[in-house]
């Protein structure tokens, strides 16, 4: 795969998280501010990792939508939603030193998820 296409397919992947939480009805309009703030920080992040990182920057994105999807499903399922917040922290470990800000993205946009009414 080709930098740029893998770039833009990282693209598409973050808006279409961008566009489930613009279009959630169970998150609070405040909280989808500030996790759209977030994700606007991660877009940044994650396509700074892409460069280096393709492969741990697709998992990041795809744990983020999958935690996304199970915050803003009508009917909750505790247990998946803590399965995807896990694989989500999980797929920022061992990025602390070298992504700090990553790191810290991705924590702050799990607490905010979780405190999203689930």
């Amino acid at each position: 795969m080709k930098a740029n296409e893998g770039a833009k397919m990282i693209q598409e992947r973050l808006d279409k998280i961008e566009e489930k939480l613009k279009q959630s009805k169970t998150v609070k309009e405040s909280d989808k501010t500030e996790l759209l703030t977030l994700l606007t920080t991660l877009r940044t992040e994650v396509t700074e990792l892409s460069q280096t990182h393709h492969e741990q920057a697709e998992s990041i994105l795809g744990f983020t939508e999958l935690s996304t999807h199970e915050a803003t499903r009508s009917e909750k399922n505790q247990a998946l939603f803590d399965l995807s917040i896990e694989g989500l922290n999980s797929s920022v470990l061992g990025f602390e030193v070298s992504h700090p800000r990553l790191v810290g993205i991705i924590n702050s946009f799990c607490t905010m998820l979780a405190n999203s009414g689930i």
